[in-house]
């Protein structure tokens, strides 16, 4: 009897939509990457996250910057710490596999078990990284040239890459993964999110908030508007501190929870004095 195809249904922490699930389990079927686009606080690292733990995986993380090379994913050959050993005689520095440190990639490959892998903000390296990551990640299998060692994948792992659209990626890229792109949380999802974070809380307050959050969300000229790590952060300091009543005014309570950049405080002290318009 072949195996039950593995479905994702999101988890008691990480509430996802259907499109989201239909984009999950489409990646899991077809075995290719899947690349996730959507705001700061949409819960794209999140997904990994959730999909490690509903899937019962391992979850293995790379966390990509601007100066990350593809072959770091693979594996590193510390010289630094062999060239070390040799002046201070600390080990067999001719046994060159003491010093391949393998990377988050490698791990996967190599691991025991099928694990997820996250990538994470991709769109920061190199524009050739992509390319050269899909390289390994269509091959399932590596060499490491300093021992001639060949590393291949005992399962292909389930790939999760994260992008904030800070580059566009190349077509061939685009090509070989699934896309899906997180829309920010309607009202009636960014309350549920919240009941799963403050359970029990008074419906009223979270009305309350959520209004001024949206509000704040249409303002113009934001320049980093508040995310919903933003939002369940300043309502449980609403809550924590007995906070009943939250009105969009120059007074709200604990903004700076929300509001992160000296020009989003004043372009909302502007909307306030009727300095601005709301956003159509």
């Amino acid at each position: 009897m072949a195996d039950e195809p593995l479905r994702f249904q999101g988890t008691e922490s990480y509430l996802t939509s259907e499109a989201l699930e239909a984009a999950v389990n489409c990646a899991l079927a077809l075995e290719k990457p899947l690349l996730v686009r959507g705001e700061p606080g949409t819960g794209k690292t999140m997904l990994a996250e959730a999909l490690a733990d509903g899937l019962g995986m391992p979850l293995l993380r790379w966390h990509v910057k601007s100066t990350t090379q593809a072959q770091e994913g693979l594996y590193h050959y510390d010289t630094v710490q062999r060239l070390y050993d040799s002046r201070f005689g600390d080990g067999d520095v001719k046994d060159i596999r003491r010093y391949i440190k393998l990377g988050p990639l490698g791990e996967a490959f190599n691991a025991d078990q099928r694990v997820v892998l996250l990538i994470d903000e991709v769109d920061k390296a190199d524009i050739e990284f992509p390319n050269d990551l899909l390289h390994e990640l269509d091959r399932m299998r590596f060499r490491i040239s300093e021992t001639n060692q060949e590393i291949v994948a005992r399962q292909r792992p389930v790939v999760i890459i994260t992008s904030n659209a800070e580059k566009e990626l190349a077509d061939a890229f685009l090509r070989r993964c699934v896309f899906h792109f997180i829309d920010f949380p309607e009202r009636d999802l960014m309350a549920r999110i919240v009941e799963v974070h403050h359970p029990g809380i008074d419906k009223e307050l979270v009305k309350q908030a959520m209004d001024c959050f949206y509000r704040i969300r249409d303002m113009q000229r934001m320049r980093k508007r508040p995310s919903t790590s933003e939002l369940v952060d300043w309502i449980h300091m609403l809550k924590s501190l007995g906070v009943r009543d939250v009105t969009l005014d120059k007074n709200l309570p604990f903004l700076g929870t929300l509001l992160k950049k000296e020009q989003d405080l004043a372009a909302y002290a502007d909307q306030l004095s009727g300095g601005a318009r709301w956003r159509s």
